[in-house]
């Protein structure tokens, strides 16, 4: 009894999950003609997949797509370049100010992007630096470094110094026992960073719709926008191309999936 009692809670909780994607799903395959109509339906009364083809000539979706895809990809490679020897530095040597360096580090992650909006552009208008995509890249990755060298700092922390002097012993070099021996075992605070900052990257909205003019250097998510108009709202192909946006995310987690599993087991010492 209580088993099937679990099995009708987890299909209730997954249906509320799951019910605006299937409303956007529904609304993205609906004709124009349909989305005002009364009494409004939630399935379409007339299936128009050829919206899903349509909003590639609406709007530049692909320049859009391609903007987020770099943006998203170098922000996340430079908080993971700039945070994986940060974080294991912090993690394993003692040093005058570390304590204070970590609630400065801290405390940046409390900044929302708007309270210094007006800061960023005009220190980029500075730099020339506005309506181009590498303003986004280093602001996200800055508004994201603080998480990820937190969350690594963590997982270097608690991988036992005892492994990496006995690859030491070996003749492995700092650099080696970073790489050979760190790293694996802390693939699961990597992950996890990767996530995160991809996803916050993949949908920050507020810097991009600031700092980009251009739909040449949109993101997606500021390009979805162009569907909203002052006195008309094309929902089906504004869901239609926010469905679409998903779809890298879940890829991603798709991808990472095995990959967190393998690095939850290779902490195991023979």
């Amino acid at each position: 009894m209580r088993m099937p009692l679990l099995m009708v809670l987890g299909f209730a909780v997954a249906f509320t999950a799951l019910a605006p994607y299937f409303v956007m799903l529904f609304t993205a395959l609906k004709p124009g003609s349909e989305l005002y109509t009364t009494p409004a339906t939630v399935l379409p009364v007339e299936w128009h997949w050829s919206n899903f083809v349509e909003i590639w000539s609406a709007a530049p979706i692909a320049t859009y797509l391609l903007n987020s895809v770099i943006i998203t990809v170098a922000a996340t490679a430079i908080v993971l370049v700039v945070a994986v020897p940060a974080a294991y530095y912090v993690a394993r040597f003692r040093f005058r100010g570390r304590t204070l360096f970590m609630l400065f580090t801290l405390f940046t992650q409390m900044i929302a992007p708007t309270a210094v909006l007006i800061g960023i552009f005009r220190e980029f208008r500075n730099f020339d630096l506005i309506d181009n995509l590498w303003a986004l890249i280093l602001t996200d990755a800055a508004f994201n470094l603080a998480f990820a060298l937190w969350i690594l700092m963590s997982f270097f922390s608690s991988i036992p110094e005892e492994i990496e002097e006995a690859a030491r012993i070996d003749g492995c070099s700092r650099l080696g026992v970073l790489w050979r021996v760190v790293l694996p075992l802390a693939g699961p605070g990597i992950v996890t960073a990767v996530v995160f900052t991809f996803v916050a990257v993949w949908n920050e909205f507020v810097v991009a719709l600031t700092l980009i003019s251009s739909d040449e250097n949109k993101p997606l998510s500021v390009g979805i926008t162009g569907f909203i108009g002052q006195y008309d709202v094309q929902y089906q192909y504004l869901f239609a191309t926010s469905l679409i946006a998903i779809v890298p995310v879940v890829v991603m987690f798709a991808l990472i999936e095995k990959k967190l599993v393998g690095g939850l087991t290779a902490g195991a010492v023979k």
